[in-house]
């Protein structure tokens, strides 16, 4: 077979590293031996000897999903072999949580994950944030964490003398030790007449790292995610 479909570009090498890695922008290779945690529905390829079964959150996991519309529909991917994932085509990163560190990120922006790592629904301080409601999810331990985007995301960085003001369908996710809140950045007066459309902001303050992502959510596709 000649093309080029059949280039190095497309195809596929072995791996070179046990693991999460980035096959390409859109894509997440895992390198399985043991166990590791996915978004349902997330694995688009496997080769080896895997089993996928669906994670089960226990009945206080169920009753805080139900509460929140939060919580991440997992499974557990077990056994050796390399499994691919991705979603809706949307762009793949990686990022290091190291002993210490905490990483906060909307649900719909997980995309699989090492089982080192242990998450957390996390209560968000302010409200009307598209698709996670009050409720986010916050990562810790020491592991790999695979993120999806809707194009190329922005790292901004959060210091005391800069607070950053982020539009709250654009968050994607945010370091620990950082403050949230909600910030008004129009009068009443001029949301009667209509406003600008940007009306609230999340406000983050503090020393760290927010992630956003270059689109906002519309309605259909908060509830999709």
């Amino acid at each position: 077979m000649k093309g080029d479909l059949f280039s190095s570009e497309h195809m596929v090498q072995p791996a070179s590293a046990p693991g999460m890695t980035v096959e390409n922008s859109k894509c997440v290779r895992y390198s399985v031996n043991g166990e590791m945690l996915a978004r349902q529905g997330a694995m688009i390829a496997y080769r080896g000897r895997l089993q996928f079964e669906r994670k089960g959150q226990g009945v206080g996991g169920m009753l805080k999903r139900a509460v929140t519309g939060e919580g991440l529909p997992l499974m557990a991917v077990r056994g050796q072999g390399e499994a691919w994932f991705a979603h809706e085509a949307q762009n793949c990163f990686i990022v290091e949580v190291e002993p210490g560190d905490e990483f906060t990120v909307n649900g719909r922006n997980v995309l699989c994950f090492d089982a080192s790592l242990s998450y957390r629904i996390a209560t968000v301080k302010g409200s009307g944030i598209a698709g996670g409601g009050l409720f986010n999810s916050a990562f810790t331990g020491h592991g790999r964490l695979g993120l999806v985007c809707e194009g190329s995301p922005l790292v901004i960085p959060v210091s005391p003398q800069y607070p950053v003001y982020v539009d709250t369908d654009a968050i994607v996710g945010w370091s620990a030790g950082l403050e949230t809140s909600l910030h008004r950045s129009q009068s009443m007066g001029s949301m009667l007449r209509g406003g600008s459309g940007e009306a609230v902001q999340l406000l983050l303050q503090g020393e760290g790292y927010v992630v956003v992502r270059p689109s906002e959510a519309t309605p259909q596709k908060a509830q999709q995610h």
